[in-house]
């Protein structure tokens, strides 16, 4: 059966009401992009600034891991409780209470506080900025139908580069020229700018009226239980393979990025002897590159499901086989040194496994009903993230044990992360299968 598009209701004048509802929908999408960049622009402050930062505050490279870490401290169960919340709250207002909290959170540092107060706030708004990813999602593509979702979802993800590509060198000069406690106040400012967009143009789409699709593999419209019969448990789901699969292949891939904001700018500059300005732009190309393949893999994958293409094909391989090839680059950027190869390794190696998160997060929602979203999505984050709590600690007690080599066998260890996770996307995400047996 051919992709067919269903709304809850027939519209008096469906040409006006349909392109109303477009822009609404690229409205609120774009301005989610924004979200995810100063959501990301937020999280990279303190990799920019780390040898300031370090010296100012007396900081070894494990006390600047565990300070970093401190941000995932509660971002993985808050990252839980928001994506539940969703399925029962406006997002509308959970991410404009996001937003205005991180602003708050961020204050602190700029005005002047110490390594106390440095941990505290990067607690505050790692629990502030724990649901966001999964909400960001959930408003989104209730927006739109499966087999639409790619673009949005990987321009959402693609909000995520754009923040550090942005950052990178925009926080790195003013950190130069004004000192680093400016950064705060810059991420700060930019988040209250947001919240007032969003106060005026953010909407909800919700449940009853959101665009479903049917699908010739047989799931009921808006995932396993549609939104007529009843949907199925948490526990359910969580059981099924894709939704593991899923999980496992997401959660080498945010590994990746808790290891580019904190350790990859450190990485460049005291590992390999680049100057701080060619990290920062480093570090910004393999975001760029992140961009790229995100956006590369959204075009295949919708290009792939509109011929009848499965998602096991469309989306679990085609994400497995990127994590799989960053897996090959990290290995092989564990053994070079400075240089041209080095450059193209690392972005190989870090810039190919973003696309993961885009597969990820609509591989899950084709799985569920439109009511069982937020928390599943939620739910996912919620054991992502904890890659974020665990690899900065790691790597800064490597650094600091090894020396140099600490990088070299955090690199490593990262790419045996990246194989095993592409192994499980490539056979474990299925989401038609999972689908039907969710269904009543």
């Amino acid at each position: 059966m051919p992709d067919t598009e269903l709304t809850a209701a027939t519209p008096t004048r469906p040409g006006r009401a349909s392109r109303s509802h477009r822009r609404q929908a690229w409205t609120v999408t774009g301005l989610l992009v924004v979200f995810m960049m100063v959501n990301f622009a937020d999280k990279s402050v303190l990799g920019l600034a780390a040898d300031p930062i370090r010296r100012d505050l007396g900081l070894s490279a494990t006390g600047f891991g565990l300070t970093n870490s401190a941000f995932f401290l509660l971002f993985s169960l808050c990252g839980a409780m928001g994506g539940l919340s969703a399925d029962r709250l406006r997002p509308r207002w959970l991410l404009l209470g996001m937003a205005l909290l991180w602003s708050a959170a961020q204050a602190p540092m700029a005005l002047g506080g110490g390594l106390f107060t440095l941990v505290a706030s990067r607690i505050v708004l790692g629990a502030a900025e724990g649901p966001a990813f999964p909400v960001a999602q959930h408003t989104a593509l209730a927006w739109f139908p499966n087999h639409r979702r790619n673009l949005p979802g990987a321009l959402l993800s693609i909000g995520i580069t754009l923040g550090v590509v942005v950052a990178a060198p925009g926080l790195t000069w003013t950190i130069q020229h004004h000192g680093w406690r400016s950064a705060f106040a810059v991420v700060a400012i930019a988040g209250v700018v947001w919240a007032a967009a969003w106060a005026l143009l953010g909407r909800d789409r919700t449940s009853g009226a959101e665009v479903h699709t049917v699908h010739s593999g047989g799931a009921a419209p808006g995932g396993a239980g549609g939104d007529g019969s009843r949907a199925p448990s948490y526990r359910r789901i969580l059981a099924t393979r894709t939704w593991i699969g899923a999980t496992i292949g997401y959660f080498s891939t945010y590994w990746m990025i808790a290891l580019s904001l904190v350790w990859v700018p450190s990485y460049l500059h005291d590992g390999l002897g680049y100057s701080t300005t060619t990290a920062a732009g480093l570090v910004a190309a393999l975001w760029a590159v992140n961009g790229m393949v995100l956006l590369g893999q959204a075009g295949l994958t919708g290009w792939l499901l509109r011929r009848g293409v499965s998602s096991r094909w469309a989306r679990g391989r085609t994400g497995g086989i990127l994590l799989l090839v960053s897996a090959l680059g990290c290995a092989a950027l564990s053994q070079a040194g400075r240089g041209p190869v080095t450059v193209l390794v690392l972005l190989v190696g870090f810039g190919l496994c973003g696309a993961m998160s885009t597969v990820a997060v609509t591989s899950v929602a084709e799985l569920v009903p439109a009511r069982r979203r937020g928390g599943s999505l939620g739910l996912m984050n919620a054991v992502v993230t904890l890659a974020g709590l665990i690899a900065p600690a790691l790597t800064g007690h490597l650094v600091d044990t090894q020396g140099s080599d600490g990088y070299r066998h955090a690199v490593l260890l990262a790419a045996a992360l990246l194989a095993l996770g592409g192994t499980a996307a490539v056979t474990l995400i299925h989401p038609a299968r999972d689908a039907r047996r969710l269904t009543p």
